[in-house]
Parts: structure tokens; sequence; C-alpha cells
């Protein structure tokens, strides 16, 4: 009896044995199946000459147009204020100001800001606190132009309410007169 129970003990682990064995290999192959798979994935997600192009969504404009926009605005109680605009992809923007006077003191705005394509402007919204809504006239991807709070061009030194693209100018000299 002891030999019998012996000899079915070491039957039963040479057929677990067996079967462990044959269902490696299967096993293998699924994993160097998976192996293959993300190493595809990974070659595909870092080649960089990939063409997003096809699926990049234009229909917004005012994330094409974006940049940093300086000049010098008139001012009626100083020589002229040096504005700084920088509108951000993420539609937010910042406004510095500084007034040619005494006081050399910088202003910051910061806020939201919105493209009307019908109207041609760009409409500024401060976050808190700040003036009013500003709007300005596109006048082309490289200049734009100060309007009035009702959105009509300003008529006194129009042509002196214009704010220019940095990669389109040459230089931020201003000339004072």
């Amino acid at each position: 009896m002891r030999v019998l129970k012996k000899q079915l003990k070491h039957n039963l682990a040479l057929f677990l044995f067996s079967s462990l064995l044959s269902a490696i290999p299967a096993m293998a192959a699924t994993d160097l199946e998976a192996q293959e798979s993300f190493a595809r994935a990974l070659a595909k997600s870092h080649q960089k000459e990939t063409d997003h192009a096809a699926h990049e969504n234009h229909t917004d404009k005012s994330l094409e147009f974006h940049g940093v926009f300086y000049g010098f605005l008139p001012c009626n109680d100083c020589n002229g204020i040096k504005t700084t605009l920088s509108l951000k992809q993420n539609n937010n923007y910042l406004l510095v100001t500084q007034y040619a006077k005494e006081s050399s003191r910088e202003f910051y705005e910061k806020g939201k800001y919105s493209w009307n394509d019908e109207n041609h402007t760009v409409v500024l919204t401060p976050r808190k606190g700040g003036t009013s809504t500003r709007r300005y006239h596109i006048e082309n991807e490289g200049t734009l132009i100060q309007l009035n709070d009702d959105g009509t061009r300003k008529t006194d030194e129009a042509g002196r309410y214009v704010l220019q693209r940095s990669d389109t100018v040459k230089s931020r000299e201003i000339h004072i007169h």
C-alpha cells in the first residue's frame, strides 16, 4: 500500500509538472506578442516626423493670433504710455503699461481675451479689479489698433494708437516728438 501511495504521488507530480511545462511556451508566446506590440506603439509615439496638421482644429482663430505687441500710446497728462500686450495661446493676456512721467512705475493687468472674427477685434477682459474691457482692431497679423470703449475707432491722433507685434518690428526704440 505504501509503494502504491508513493507511486501515485510520483505520477501525480509528474503529471502536474508536464502540464505546467506544456503551458509555459504558450504563455511565453503571449508575452512576446505583448512586448512586440508595446515596442511598436512606443516607436510610433517617438516618431519625430509625424504630421499633425491633418487633425489640428483651426476654427478658433485666436489660437493662431498670439504674440507680444509693443507701442507708445498717447496720454493727456503725460508724454505717452509705453504699452506691452502679450496675447498667449490659452486666451490669457498680460498688459503692462508705464506712463512717461516722473514716476516710472509699471502697471500690470491680467485677464482673458476673446476674438471676434466678424469685426476683426480682440476684446481684453481683466481678471479682477481692472479697468473695463479694452478693444483692439486687428489691422493685420502684426498690428493692433486701440479702439474706444464702444468699439469705434479713435478720431483724435488715430495713427498713434497702434501696437506692433514684436517679430514684425526691427527695433523697439520709440521717438517722442
